[in-house]
């Protein structure tokens, strides 16, 4: 496969002011590998995954306030639960001044995105300034010199990558090492290679797939990623491997029995089925047994809380508002 690379080129200069970050000075999430990772994730609800250090995110199904200040956003498929807060992701960006985001999709979808756009700027008659870039399975994406992302393949009904994130170093070359500083620095003047590039999985998110991408041979990358964030749907034996399959999911089981693949640091658990309680969802999670057991983590329990208070939220604000056009209060 012939690898393509984009960068974001942009120089536009816009408001450094964040007035999202400015209302959200206390972080929430889970701190991973020294990632902090935030969102939420409900199957069929919304996901939305943010590594705010690197100023992105992955997937935006509601557009959670945290995601707004993401510069990059990166979506894995169509599905609305994936994809259905993106226009009022890029609407709430130009509201605030803010520098247009860089969107990036599956190029199969591309033209389809910009037409949802072109829909929303006729009936809101809004710019919507955007930079939407389609990336093809395998391709690269330089967020900054010495971070990248490359789209990898998932298995779901629709088309669908997950994404890896790279670090980017350069390293002095063994024959130049212990060279005096002086000497390095001539060698180098003089157009001499003296280093070379060292790209290291840092995070890998897989999307809604089946568990096809564990086996798939091109994917060793995100096995070897630092943290791995995936799906899994379902996570006990009210519902089969086949019914997972059959929804383009994949089930706990699976990933428990494609333990010895994994060798990341830490594994990130999405995406799980609104059917199951709390209770059941960590009960599954702390009987998977070696040599995953201690890599696997999830932040379902922040993900719901945060659910719990915007509800609660919206809630107050419905009774305040009942009360004011009643005036009965």
């Amino acid at each position: 496969m012939e690898m393509r690379t984009r960068s974001c080129d942009s120089e536009e200069k816009h408001h450094d002011w964040d007035p999202i970050s400015e209302l959200e000075k206390k972080k929430k999430g889970i701190q991973i590998e020294g990632y902090q990772i935030e969102g939420l994730s409900i199957a069929g609800h919304e996901t939305c995954v943010i590594l705010p250090s690197l100023s992105l995110a992955f997937d935006i199904g509601k557009c959670p306030q945290r995601a707004i200040s993401q510069q990059y956003l990166f979506i894995s498929h169509g599905h609305m639960d994936h994809i259905g807060g993106l226009p009022m992701y890029v609407a709430t960006r130009g509201l605030y001044r803010m520098k247009p985001p860089t969107i990036i999709v599956p190029a199969a979808i591309k033209e389809n995105v910009e037409k949802l756009f072109e829909v929303h700027r006729a009936i809101d008659h809004s710019e919507l300034a955007h930079k939407l870039i389609g990336l093809n399975v395998g391709e690269e994406f330089y967020v900054r010199k010495d971070l990248k992302v490359k789209a990898f393949r998932t298995y779901h009904g629709i088309p669908s990558q997950g994404y890896v994130i790279y670090s980017i170093k350069q390293k002095l070359k063994q024959e130049y090492t212990g060279l005096p500083g002086n000497e390095i620095k001539n060698l180098k003047s003089s157009g001499v290679e003296i280093t070379y590039t060292i790209s290291s999985p840092e995070v890998a998110f897989t999307g809604d797939t089946m568990s096809d991408f564990i086996v798939d041979d091109t994917n060793t990358d995100v096995l070897r990623a630092k943290i791995l964030i995936m799906e899994s749907t379902y996570v006990n034996n009210l519902s089969t491997v086949e019914d997972a399959r059959d929804y383009g999911h994949t089930h706990l089981s699976e990933i428990v029995s494609y333990a010895d693949r994994f060798e990341n640091k830490a594994i990130l658990l999405i995406h799980f089925s609104a059917r199951y309680k709390l209770e059941e969802i960590q009960n599954a999670i702390s009987a998977v047994p070696p040599p995953l057991a201690g890599r696997v983590f999830t932040t379902y329990r922040r993900f719901l809380m945060n659910k719990v208070v915007s509800n609660y939220i919206t809630h107050l604000f419905s009774l305040s508002f009942t009360c004011e056009m009643n005036r009965s209060c």
